[in-house]
């Protein structure tokens, strides 16, 4: 079946694009000596979790507990949850995952360090943790040395939790305004995990894992310090409009929306079928991910999605109006692929305009 005779709206991911993300981010890990541990809440799909390990990476990343247990449900078996994990019916499900698989989680906190303990008290395994660094994103993680000297302390004294190593994200590189203030941020964040790794070994608890993440720096092919174990990128399997925008390249955004044109009511506004339960209606607006509107219209020159409704996008241009009729179908390449995955129940893989297989998104909804 030609993609175009997909009932709308409908998510496509081409075959050929993503294999060559895929294959060049496992090239760049290879070329540091690091292990890739990808971030499947882009795609939140096991078969393609499955692929990226057949093509080397050495486990996944997940955010939530209920990602990681479709995961392992589906045989992934080496799984690390990149968020801080909090409340004993969370942690009681991540000791039961951990009798059959390897899985790691994240903290920041002494209440997390002491309810861990509690919960996995007579486990045949202790809880792997990684304490999340927070590196200038603004977001979780420990910013103070004595607040990780205070967090290690605790971890130390528990006989149920051992320290598997330190993470960060360094999320705020999105907003680099150019290569240059991208790779300064990037740097300053790696340099940032890796002393706060210096100071839990000076501690005697030295990390065996030492984890960066964040797809611009290693799509722009940044340096990877030595001291680094791994990467987690994820946007990277599909790209998006503000991804692109950072390499200055529409050519490998693998993901697309397919929408149906259902009415041109003025000169210059033309109405698709697919609104904010299908794109979302996010944005970016600052540095080299900034975006036009809501997405953009693949195969056209500046055209985007200005507005949405729930199940409506709104496009304004007198000539994209007059070069298509009302039946006509083209595609959205979103902002944001990763929170679009998780509105569709399935995606079609396409080669060549072909439909050539059906992807379950299993994770999707998995917010718990």
């Amino acid at each position: 079946m030609n993609f175009f005779e997909l009932d709308t709206p409908a998510l496509l991911i081409d075959r050929e694009i993503m294999m060559d993300n895929l294959r060049s981010m496992q090239n760049y890990a290879n070329k540091y000596q690091v292990l890739l541990r990808p971030h499947t809440k882009t795609h939140k799909m096991p078969r393609l979790a499955k692929l990226q390990e057949k093509l080397g990476a050495t486990g996944i990343t997940v955010a939530k507990v209920g990602e990681a247990e479709v995961m392992a449900q589906n045989g992934l078996k080496n799984i690390f949850i990149a968020n801080e994990i909090v409340g004993k019916s969370k942690i009681e499900r991540i000791r039961n995952l951990a009798k059959t698989i390897d899985i790691s989680f994240g903290i920041d906190n002494i209440y997390q360090v002491y309810e861990i303990e509690e919960v996995f008290e007579g486990a045949e395994k202790k809880a792997q943790v990684l304490v999340e660094i927070e590196v200038g994103e603004q977001r979780s993680g420990i910013i103070e040395e004595s607040d990780f000297h205070t967090l290690l302390e605790a971890v130390k004294a528990c006989k149920n939790v051992e320290l598997r190593g330190v993470f960060s994200h360094d999320g705020h590189t999105y907003k680099a305004e150019n290569w240059d203030e991208c790779r300064k941020l990037y740097m300053e964040s790696v340099h940032q995990t890796l002393h706060f790794a210096t100071l839990a070994e000076e501690m005697g608890l030295k990390p065996k894992v030492v984890s960066i993440g964040s797809t611009p720096p290693f799509m722009l092919n940044f340096e990877i310090p030595k001291g680094i174990t791994e990467i987690r990128p994820g946007t990277y399997i599909f790209m998006d409009s503000s991804q692109a925008n950072v390499i200055g390249t529409y050519k490998r955004c693998a993901a697309s929306v397919l929408t149906t044109v259902i009415s041109k009511p003025t000169k210059e506004r033309v109405i698709t079928d697919v609104g904010a339960k299908g794109i979302t209606a996010q944005t970016r607006s600052k540095g080299l991910t900034t975006t036009k509107g809501l997405g953009r219209i693949k195969g056209f020159e500046d055209v985007y999605i200005h507005g949405v409704f729930d199940e409506h996008a709104i496009i304004y241009n007198e000539e994209f109006r007059n070069q298509v009729n009302i039946g006509d179908k083209v595609q959205i390449i979103p902002n944001h692929i990763c929170p679009v995955c998780n509105l569709y129940e399935k995606a079609y893989l396409i080669s060549a305009g072909e439909v050539v297989d059906e992807l379950a998104v299993e994770c999707r909804g998995k917010l718990q």
